[in-house]
């Protein structure tokens, strides 16, 4: 199942149409699936079946993990650098943010033999246990490795705050998503597997938007010192924390009072592709 989500955007009465060249989505976990990824964008009109860009001046933003777990994680990556600049060269916008997966696909290619800190497994046995697929690192070359390190941590579009994890963890890391950014961008630089590993576990946390007194205060807290409206995060899959099945997911979630919205649909175990439109219809903005 791939679903391109249906939700209308939102407009002010006395709003003209908002241009469709400049439309906004976002995509969340896609672990390997690159051709349910190709079918879902294709239905949202960002891509042809070919996957090849077709949003014209749009804007697609990726919340990370794009590998392990699924057939084609390399093939993932590749898609995204391609439309990247196939957007790029129509005055669209194609970017995505760094995830967990990443950083455990980055650490076992730089130093697989290394002990992860405070943990009996090396970091290729750290990354093989969270799904990571021989056939990926053996087609990971240095392009996609500099891509990949070249990537933000934090993105804020409009009033969107783009991150991967639903975590306060980010605010560890600095007081503004261009701090942040460069924090990481440091650790990726460096390559010192202490300083990784203590970086990498701050995006392994989530779930700290959840509860329904302390959820709100935690994500308003991110908000006002990072900026915008919304969180919008994948990392927690929305079956999981609805408690449902995978196909009943049509949709993403929002909670925390309208804060955070969730768009993991949980590809990598059955759940929906989605391709989400922002922002939100009124109506979906809260819970």
């Amino acid at each position: 199942m791939c679903v391109a989500n249906g939700y209308a955007r939102v407009m002010s009465s006395d709003q003209a149409e908002p241009s469709e060249e400049r439309s906004l989505h976002v995509v969340g976990d896609v672990h390997g699936h690159r051709d349910r990824l190709v079918a879902a964008l294709a239905v949202a009109g960002l891509t042809d079946e070919d996957g090849d860009w077709t949003g014209g001046a749009g804007r697609l933003w990726f919340l990370g993990d794009f590998t392990d777990r699924g057939p084609d994680g390399i093939g993932v990556i590749e898609l995204v650098m391609r439309l990247s600049e196939q957007a790029a060269a129509v005055g669209g916008e194609v970017g995505a943010v760094l995830g967990n997966h990443e950083f455990l696909l980055l650490g076992a290619h730089h130093f697989p033999d290394e002990p992860v800190a405070s943990n009996p497994r090396t970091y290729e046995e750290l990354w093989q246990l969270n799904g990571g697929r021989a056939e990926d690192m053996e087609r990971l070359t240095d392009e996609h490795v500099d891509w990949l390190s070249g990537l933000p941590t934090v993105a804020l579009v409009e009033d969107h705050l783009f991150v991967h994890s639903d975590t306060t963890a980010y605010l560890e890391l600095g007081d503004t998503p261009e701090e942040i950014n460069a924090e990481m961008g440091r650790v990726l630089a460096a390559r010192r597997p202490d300083y990784w590993t203590d970086r990498m576990r701050l995006l392994f946390r989530r779930g700290e938007f959840l509860d329904p007194e302390d959820g709100p205060e935690a994500a308003d807290e991110v908000l006002s010192r990072l900026g915008g409206r919304w969180i919008v995060h994948g990392h927690s899959p929305i079956p999981v924390v609805r408690g449902v099945e995978p196909w009943e997911v049509e949709g993403p979630y929002v909670y925390a009072g309208g804060r955070v919205v969730d768009v993991d649909g949980g590809l990598f175990f059955g759940g929906p592709c989605l391709v989400v439109p922002l922002p939100l219809a009124e109506s979906e903005q809260s819970e």
